[in-house]
Formats: structure tokens, C-alpha cells, sequence
């Protein structure tokens, strides 16, 4: 069962998409929610993301940048104007990947059209509008910020304020010795605090983080839990353990042998194709499960795993937004 703060956060994040995405028709939204589930899962997008993308929407421009930038592995003339774009509709994300563009290749030929903004032009203008939003308690640009200055209380400000993302990252920072505490063990509380907060506010990364933490604790049990929880939210790399520990595949952290759902899922990640490279590791371990099961059980296992797929989210590595 997925819990209520889970609940809740996927019925805001519903509500934000539907009304960022209003003036898109029906088969134009389709296509940009299939173009960013294929983003997240590692997978060609293009085609699905251009078609939102032409039609105005700037999460789809940004996402679409981002995929030719990546194909490319620089900023192409095209994947620039798709940014530029994207934050002319307040895409933080869009103006903070044009202000890290440092590597620019107009820049470096010399040929960058007159009045064009340059990268430290770009850093002060998402500077200015995400402190502006930062300040009257946006939590999502006060992480902004935090990615944008470096300065560690922007982060601490964003993970006050709820968001999820930001609790996660922040657990992460003090484990790595950021930020200053008298006694030593007040960091460690921080940590695993922050990384509760996450996993309670439905974050994928939280949740493993915090059962990282638990394991290292002591506590089994819980690490079980959010692990679990971390899988019925179709984190790609969890859902692969999750059903190899189900199939003992190997024992390691006690769950109930379930040899049937265990197959079920870890065949689900066939349909990744390559994305995440989980196609090595789920290629070795089907044939050891299988070993143990009846071709009945192979059959309800393919069934199983055809009702997880329409009961659950589809499967997403939840890469961060200004990763690679």
C-alpha cells in the first residue's frame, strides 16, 4: 500500500502537470507524458517530446533539450534554442543548464547572434527570479537557488519548505560533510532526518537513502519497508532488487519467499530495452529464478507482472533534472 503523503504528493504533481500543460491537446499531451517517461527511463524521446515542444510547452522544450544535448554530449544550436525557449515560459531548469554552458559552441567559433545572453547573463537572471519565488516560500526555487549559488542554507531553506528532492540532497550534503555542527553526532541525526523527510514526501532516492541509514542501524525491518516502497513507486534499480530479494535471489534481508512476484518483477525490466543498462544484470538473473519455478508458475508470474504494470507507475530512474 502506498502511503497518504505519497498520495498526496503524486495528486499536486498531477494537478501541476494538468495546469502547465492546459493549453495542450489531448494526443499533444499524451505525447509529452510518454516523452518524459521514455527521458526517465533512459530511452529515445525525441520524436514524443518534439511534438509538445512545437506546440509551446515549456517542460517539454526543456526535456527535449536535454535529450539532444545528451545524444549530441554538447549543447547543439538546437538544444539551445529549445532552453532559451523554455525559459522564456520560467523554466528554472532551462535557465540554469544555459547559465552552465560554459562550453558553448557559438561561443567558441565566434559566431553567437548579437544580443544573445551569455551564461553569466543567464546565472543572474534564474538568480533573480528563483530568489524572488525563493522568498515568498516556493521550496522548488529555493533548490534552484541552491544549485545556482552553491550556498548550502538555500538547500537547508528548500528542505524546510517540503520539498523532497531537496530534503534528499541535503541528507546527502551533511553525510559528505557539509555544513557545521558542534557535536559530531548531531550531523548524523541530520542526515537520516532529512532523508526520512524525503522518503516520507514520496522521493525514490530519499526512500533508499533512509533505508540505507536503517540497515546501517540495525534496523532490517525497516530497511524492508521503504525498500518496498522505493519499488511500488517503479524505481527502475529498486524493483530489480526488490524482486530478487523476493526470489532469493539471494536471501539477504529476510523477505518472505515469493518466487512468483519476484520473477514478475525483475521480467518487467525487460521492456527498458538497454535504458539504465539493467538488461545484463536481468538477463542473468531470469534464468536462475526460473530454475525454481513450475511453468505454472512462470505463467502466473507473466500475469502478475501484466497487473503490476497497470496498477503502478511506469518504470523511471528518476534522474535528477540537471544531471549528466
Amino acid at each position: 500500500m502506498l502511503n497518504n503523503s505519497f498520495i498526496t504528493t503524486i495528486l499536486i504533481c498531477l494537478a501541476f502537470i494538468s495546469q502547465n500543460a492546459a493549453a495542450l491537446t489531448d494526443e499533444q499531451l499524451s505525447a509529452k507524458t510518454k516523452g518524459i517517461t521514455l527521458y526517465n527511463q533512459y530511452k529515445p524521446a525525441e520524436s514524443e517530446l518534439r511534438i509538445a515542444a512545437e506546440a509551446g510547452d515549456g517542460e517539454a522544450q526543456f526535456y527535449l533539450a536535454e535529450e539532444l544535448r545528451q545524444k549530441s554530449q554538447y549543447l547543439t544550436p538546437e538544444a539551445k534554442k529549445w532552453l532559451e525557449l523554455a525559459s522564456s515560459t520560467g523554466n528554472f531548469y532551462a535557465m540554469l543548464r544555459l547559465a552552465r554552458s560554459d562550453d558553448d559552441l557559438c561561443k567558441s567559433l565566434n559566431n553567437c547572434p548579437p544580443g544573445q545572453k551569455t551564461p553569466a547573463e543567464w546565472l543572474i537572471t534564474v538568480k533573480e527570479e528563483a530568489t524572488q519565488k525563493a522568498n515568498n516560500g516556493d521550496a522548488e526555487a529555493a533548490y534552484i537557488m541552491y544549485l545556482a549559488s552553491g550556498q548550502l542554507d538555500w538547500l537547508e531553506k528548500s528542505a524546510e519548505s517540503g520539498f523532497a528532492e531537496g530534503q534528499w540532497l541535503l541528507s546527502t550534503r551533511y553525510k559528505e560533510g557539509k555544513g557545521s555542527f558542534i557535536l559530531p553526532w548531531k550531523r548524523s541525526e541530520a542526515a537520516e532526518r532529512w532523508a526520512q523527510a524525503s522518503a516520507k514526501g514520496g522521493n525514490p532516492k530519499g526512500m533508499m537513502e533512509y533505508a540505507a541509514i536503517l540497515y546501517e542501524n540495525g534496523d532490517v525491518k525497516g530497511f524492508r519497508h521503504w525498500n518496498e516502497q522505493a519499488a511500488s513507486i517503479s524505481f527502475a534499480t529498486t524493483v530489480y532488487g526488490y524482486g530478487s530479494d523476493l526470489a532469493h535471489e539471494p536471501d539477504t534481508y529476510g523477505y518472505p519467499y515469493d518466487v512468483v512476484k519476484g520473477y514478475a518483477l525483475v521480467s518487467l525490466l525487460k521492456e527498458l530495452n538497454g535504458g539504465g543498462g539493467l538488461d545484463t544484470s536481468v538477463a542473468d538473473k531470469l534464468p536462475k529464478i526460473a530454475e525454481k519455478m513450475t511453468a505454472t508458475q512462470i505463467e502466473q508470474a507473466k500475469k502478475y507482472a501484466i497487473e503490476w504494470k497497470a496498477s503502478h507507475p511506469p518504470l523511471s530512474f528518476y534522474p535528477e533534472k540537471l544531471g549528466l
